[in-house]
């Protein structure tokens, strides 16, 4: 795997002397997902954010196989190396929280210690896996027919009436969110859910087990499934505490930015340099 494959669009940002956090955006996030959160981190953290194969600018050059989990880890792993960054932070939502999982894994040397935001393992067994890719492969097809922007944004509408989100459409920013996600190409989202969503992602429960480094598992008070989810997360995995954030749902770090900061900051010793 090259980094040459991937033309990936990153911010770093803020001066190395200060602890870099890696921030790993959800499923139809881009660059801008930790905006508000950064902006309250920044005295005491540098931070690198990249937009995710199928997601915002970055461009991946070649096969479709490109945008699996596996080969966007090592991906990340390279680009972290071209940019000498030889362990920090790591910070995942949702679909960029299952991928900091995979790292964490697999590469716990690069990392300190990890805040998983609405993150799962993946699914356990190959009955779950296929009937997810055949719900994530409707998804797609409504995705892909949806290539008009108010066609995009009505998908946007539907997708955030899920009972996961709790409240979120009640939030003052919820347009400026909506906004943003409506940068993305669709078709590469549809790519993005067949190579890297949750059915066809690698199944990390039994890794668990192994895990090496201290995890933070963030899950918001309305979100029931990942409640459960991270639950039972916290009783196989080691070295991993969980916290249930009030007034929020799955999107914790737009619906309680400032809960959410406070627990990186406390999770995270400033003292430590990259």
């Amino acid at each position: 795997m090259l980094i040459k494959n991937y033309k990936f669009n990153y911010s770093l940002i803020g001066k190395l002397d200060k602890p870099l956090i890696l921030f790993l955006h959800g499923f139809m996030g881009n660059i801008e997902e930790f905006n508000e959160a950064t902006k309250l981190l920044s005295d005491d953290f540098s931070h690198l954010k990249i937009d995710l194969p199928g997601h915002g600018k970055t461009q991946l050059l070649g096969r479709d196989e490109y945008y699996t989990m596996a080969n966007t880890a090592y991906a990340l792993i390279n680009l972290l190396d071209e940019l000498k960054i030889t362990r920090c932070f790591l910070v995942g939502y949702s679909m960029g929280g299952r991928l900091a999982l995979y790292l964490a894994l697999h590469f716990p040397e690069r990392f300190y210690k990890v805040v998983l935001e609405s993150a799962s393992p993946g699914l356990p067994t190959e009955a779950e896996q296929l009937e997810r890719i055949k719900f994530d492969t409707q998804i797609g097809k409504k995705l892909t027919g949806s290539l008009e922007k108010s066609d995009f944004a009505a998908f946007l509408s539907n997708w955030y009436n899920q009972p996961i989100f709790g409240y979120i459409k009640n939030r003052l920013e919820y347009d400026r969110m909506i906004k943003s996600r409506l940068q993305n190409n669709p078709i590469e989202l549809d790519k993005s859910l067949r190579f890297m969503g949750t059915g066809c992602q690698p199944s990390l429960w039994q890794k668990l087990k192994d895990n090496k480094i201290p995890i933070l598992l963030l899950v918001g008070e309305y979100d029931q499934k990942f409640i459960a989810i991270n639950t039972d997360m916290s009783k196989i995995c080691k070295f991993s505490q969980l916290k249930i954030i009030s007034n929020a749902g799955h999107n914790i770090h737009f619906e309680n930015t400032l809960e959410f900061v406070e627990s990186i900051k406390y999770f995270f010793p400033q003292q430590l340099k990259n």
